[in-house]
């Protein structure tokens, strides 16, 4: 310990609350080496932390950077500018989507796209904030529009997968997949006490909405 200094810090370091002390700027965190691909994660999944707290076109580079204990230009390096990054965070928000409410292999048709339906439901009701803000937030379909979109295309194709359909199909299951995710958000955004439908009730619903509107589409136009 040194000399004249109880806590043990030398003349030169300065005390807290001494007048002349100068308070120090909020230190970034150690730079860690990282193969680029490693780093590309890391970032991406710092933008993803983050985007359950604001939209997408909320989501700040220096934050990011910060986070991550690297400078905005070497972000820079692995993105060539920020559309870019925000545009890749909604791409790997998607994908965590698909990812969670993919079916178990090897269910028949209908267990399957039960199965998938409640994991989906539990998925925005889980993530509800996050949803929204992939989805929703102000700027989404300028930063990620397409990414979006692709979502929503994506559970329809997986819809037809799970039921063994062609892509003829597929304007019905994407209809359907804006439908779900309407009720699902509906759903999840109530207390579960004043939810209309329990859980059970509603996935049957939309099972049964989606057969509603095949059933409507193979009957062809009304005479």
């Amino acid at each position: 310990m040194s000399e004249g200094s109880p806590h043990g810090r030398s003349p030169s370091e300065g005390t807290p609350g001494v007048a002349g002390d100068t308070p120090e700027a909020p230190a970034r965190k150690p730079r860690t080496r990282m193969a680029p691909k490693e780093r590309r994660r890391q970032l991406v999944g710092i933008g993803l932390r983050k985007l359950v707290e604001r939209p997408i076109h909320e989501l700040s580079i220096d934050e990011v950077a910060q986070e991550a204990g690297i400078s905005r230009g070497l972000l820079f390096h692995h993105f060539p500018n920020k559309t870019a990054f925000h545009d890749e965070v909604v791409a790997a928000a998607g994908r965590r989507v698909m990812r969670n409410t993919a079916p178990d292999e090897g269910l028949a048709p209908e267990p399957a796209l039960e199965q998938f339906v409640r994991r989906y439901l539990a998925q925005i009701a889980r993530r509800r904030d996050f949803y929204l803000a992939l989805v929703f937030g102000r700027g989404a379909v300028a930063l990620g529009g397409e990414r979006v979109e692709s979502l929503r295309t994506a559970i329809a194709q997986r819809t037809l997968g799970i039921l063994g359909l062609d892509e003829s199909a597929l304007p019905v299951a994407h209809a359907w997949a804006a439908y779900a995710e309407d009720r699902a958000l509906q759903w999840s955004g109530r207390p579960a006490g004043e939810r209309a439908r329990t859980e059970d009730e509603e996935v049957t619903h939309c099972v049964r909405a989606l057969g509603a509107l095949l059933g409507l589409e193979q009957s062809g136009p009304a005479d």
